[in-house]
């Protein structure tokens, strides 16, 4: 199987302008397809804003909402798949949500985060009840978490357990937990055997400073892409002949007692 080029776009556009978002998604993509990407991630409510406090409700759409729509022209248009974060209005509730469109413009996965953190986010959101949404890019099984969902390690290890080879994650990381980008996502990447791909907001919004640090870590362990503070777009291969390797040398899965854990549950 041949590596899919991924381009992490750290950026956190116009908060409060889905219409600006929208020129930063289309300019980024034309970007990454010229250098050769199949998938562009983008940040936690990249198309909002996550700052934006009660505008929350009044900006969030349907998943095929003309937002949506456009978002779908964009990824057609340049050829690659489009992760983007956004929220999701869905009867009667609102979700902090992550869509994938296709490389064609279709609808591969939508997934609402389960995990809420802070109370910006438990007054604005209805938390997500299914934990593990995949689809597939180019012959890999990419999977969805959002920001805080990654630091449960039942989270990702679902996700190992079900196939997933990349585990793609917008978030809005803020000061003081730097930690995160830097330590817990290259650990999780190993203790579950896939490449994670963790995607930040940068610079301050409101009362939030989004510390930036998007990377890519595999499943060695070793971060492939890593970000600083600032704007970027970032591109690295997910390579299918390592995953196959590393999964044959760290036995962490093959190696697991289930029947010891059920105090987990």
């Amino acid at each position: 199987m041949p590596p899919l080029r991924t381009a992490l776009l750290q950026n956190s556009g116009h908060p409060g302008d889905p219409a600006g978002n929208l020129k930063v998604l289309d300019e980024a993509a034309a970007r990454a397809a010229a250098d050769g990407a199949g998938l562009l991630v983008t940040a936690e409510m990249f198309l909002t804003g996550y700052a934006i406090g009660g505008g929350v409700r009044e900006l969030a759409e349907p998943a095929d909402g003309p937002s949506g729509r456009a978002v779908a022209e964009i990824a057609a248009t340049h050829g690659l798949a489009i992760l983007y974060g956004y929220p999701e209005r869905h009867a009667g509730a609102v979700h902090n949500s992550a869509r994938l469109v296709g490389a064609d413009g279709t609808e591969l996965a939508n997934y609402r985060k389960t995990h809420l953190y802070g109370c910006f986010e438990r007054e604005s959101f209805t938390p997500g009840e299914t934990p593990v949404v995949q689809a597939t890019v180019g012959e890999l099984t990419v999977g969805i978490l959002v920001c805080y969902d990654v630091e449960f390690p039942e989270n990702v290890r679902a996700h190992a357990l079900a196939g997933t080879d990349l585990l793609v994650v917008p978030t809005a990381q803020m000061h003081p937990f730097e930690f995160v980008a830097e330590s817990l996502i290259p650990v999780r990447a190993f203790e579950s055997q896939m490449y994670i791909a963790y995607v930040n907001r940068s610079g301050r919004e409101g009362e939030f400073d989004f510390v930036g640090l998007s990377c890519l870590a595999g499943p060695d362990g070793a971060t492939c892409l890593r970000a600083g503070r600032g704007e970027e777009l970032l591109l690295g291969d997910v390579d299918p002949k390592l995953l196959t390797t590393s999964r044959r040398i760290n036995p962490y899965l093959r190696d697991r007692r289930p029947g010891l854990y059920t105090s987990l549950s």
